[in-house]
């Protein structure tokens, strides 16, 4: 098209084809977006338990040498349990509603709370594995979806 001296502006072509540009990019990066929103969320629930995890697999080494190789874990119901047995607050984390370790398995468990909606209620496991050296290895399990679950 050819303009005459002096008129200036986009065709309306052209500012559809803007409009489209950006309407496709918001489809893709409001999504991403929001699921690394709730990841860096998570972030704070993840660092509480893998302090639980170090003070917990403290707890086993000291007892499993003091009981004969028996493997010990410690029995926190609670925050709370958590706090008088293990010397690990969590009362300042809010985005943690309960946490426990189970004194069978050692598994810690964490309820996620004040994150969004798709994760709130949600339960976010870290499971120890002993290997043949006394060594602890720690995995993630639990509801939240793949998405959002910390790296293994």
């Amino acid at each position: 098209m050819l303009r005459k001296k002096g008129e200036k502006g986009f065709t309306l072509i052209e500012l559809l084809i803007v409009i489209a540009i950006i309407g496709i990019l918001a489809a893709i990066a409001i999504p991403m977006y929001r699921t690394q929103t709730i990841k860096a969320r998570l972030t704070e629930v993840t660092n509480a338990m893998s302090t639980v995890a170090s003070a917990v697999a403290a707890y086993h080494q000291d007892q499993t040498q003091a009981g004969q190789g028996l493997p010990v874990w410690p029995a926190c119901t609670d925050i709370a349990a958590i706090q008088s047995t293990l010397g690990v607050g969590l009362g300042s984390i809010l985005r943690i509603s309960q946490a426990s370790v189970t004194q069978l398995t050692g598994i810690i468990q964490a309820t996620v709370t004040n994150v969004d909606g798709a994760v709130n209620s949600s339960t976010l496991l870290l499971i120890p594995a002993i290997a043949a050296d006394s060594s602890i290895t720690w995995s993630w399990s639990g509801t939240i979806r793949d998405a959002y679950m910390p790296r293994r």
